[in-house]
């Protein structure tokens, strides 16, 4: 019996709004025809514990998919984030640890899980299939060529180059492909530097005898540098499980050039034009802080932000940090104890005036004060940490 919302071309249609490619052409609507629910894909390397909001663009995609009765498959790779993923990387990735990857996998179901739906969603680790006999790894590499691989992008870059291209990275993308086999996905979604990686699967779901996935690619967010794209490795991302503050000040710094782009994938809008740049920041900043934790924490964080960065103020609520010495302090061990920099990036911020101490700019000199002079007042560093100065607390 064929269930309602299921298929036809209509429900093809608005699944592809918002997407950059859907291959091969008619694939997804024949697939929808058959009126069943289909196995959608969508696979994440833990190498870091948050996902970001750039995976939040793929993760809406996904519910939609899954509001029409479809099966969403989250894989978790513990075993690919271990090789990799080589799209877009100029470099060789550095290795983690088991202990790291298998920390921050732990964290990812409960993070997908504040925009897909639990009842449709079906988690994976791929370390269940990809842990396999070496017969079945030399069946898996026999489906592709090193010619196959070279013709990919960053490879053929990277090639060209003399940069180092190592075997586990080749290896990569026979493994994703591998994961569709495991779950016989129906479709898989991704970013469109994923395209190499998705068509692959196909040709290996061919191999394994299966009936070859629809592909959708969706636009990938660039990240607060406003460079390159959102990502765990390049660090400018912002995580969805972060603090209200550090969700609304990070918004803020994204560059005016990427703030379409911003509208656009997160709140499928355009950039309010009765509004500054700097006012639609703050607005898509509340939006923002308001879906990964509710209404009242983007106000807080606002007013948060505003007495720190307008009024001067330090925040309502500061950390109590130790002296560091009796009778006197030397200034440059305190802040490198304090916040955690070395004492010659202590010394270089108190130069440039970086230091505060309750709101005014601390001299660089004399480096060591009395004990008495600092006690119970609010060590400021750059723009954002503070620390209260206790006397043996």
């Amino acid at each position: 019996m064929r269930q309602p919302g299921l298929e036809g071309g209509e429900a093809a249609n608005g699944l592809t709004l918002g997407s950059v490619d859907v291959l091969p052409a008619g694939e997804l609507e024949r697939r929808l025809a058959k009126g069943r629910p289909l196995r959608v894909k969508l696979g994440i390397d833990p190498t870091a514990p948050d996902i970001h909001l750039g995976f939040t663009v793929v993760l809406g995609k996904l519910r939609e998919f899954q509001d029409l009765g479809h099966t969403v498959v989250l894989i978790v790779g513990d075993y690919t984030a271990r090789v990799g993923d080589p799209a877009g990387r100029s470099q060789t990735r550095p290795v983690l640890s088991g202990a790291q990857i298998d920390a921050n996998a732990a964290t990812f179901q409960e993070q997908a899980l504040k925009v897909l739906d639990a009842d449709r969603l079906e988690v994976r680790r791929n370390g269940e299939w990809l842990d396999m006999p070496m017969e079945e790894l030399f069946r898996l590499m026999r489906t592709t060529t090193v010619a196959q691989m070279l013709d990919r992008d960053d490879f053929a870059k990277r090639y060209a180059s003399g940069t180092p291209i190592s075997m586990l990275e080749l290896l990569y993308p026979l493994l994703q492909g591998y994961d569709s086999v495991a779950v016989r996905a129906d479709v898989e979604l991704g970013g469109t530097d994923q395209t190499f990686n998705l068509l692959l699967g196909r040709d290996v779901q061919i191999a394994y005898g299966q009936e070859p996935q629809a592909i959708l690619t969706m636009p990938i967010l660039v990240g607060i540098d406003g460079e390159r794209k959102m990502s765990k490795s390049y660090g400018n991302y912002i995580g969805v499980t972060e603090p209200p503050e550090e969700v609304y000040g990070k918004t803020l710094r994204v560059p005016d050039e990427a703030l379409a782009q911003w509208y656009e994938l997160l709140v499928d809008e355009r950039v309010p034009a009765a509004l500054s740049p700097r006012d639609a920041k703050r607005a898509l900043a509340r939006r923002l802080v308001a879906r990964l934790h509710d209404a009242d924490a983007a106000a807080a964080a606002e007013a948060a932000f505003d007495r720190v960065h307008r009024e001067h103020l330090p925040p309502e609520e500061v950390p109590e940090a130790p002296l560091v010495g009796d009778g006197s302090v030397h200034l440059p061990a305190q802040l490198a104890a304090t916040f955690g920099v070395s004492t010659s990036e202590a010394r270089r911020q108190l130069a440039q005036g970086g230091v505060r101490l309750d709101g005014e700019p601390l001299a660089a000199e004399p480096l060591d004060r009395p004990a008495a002079e600092l006690d119970g007042r609010v060590l400021q560093l750059g723009k954002r940490r503070f620390a209260r100065l206790r006397a043996g607390s």
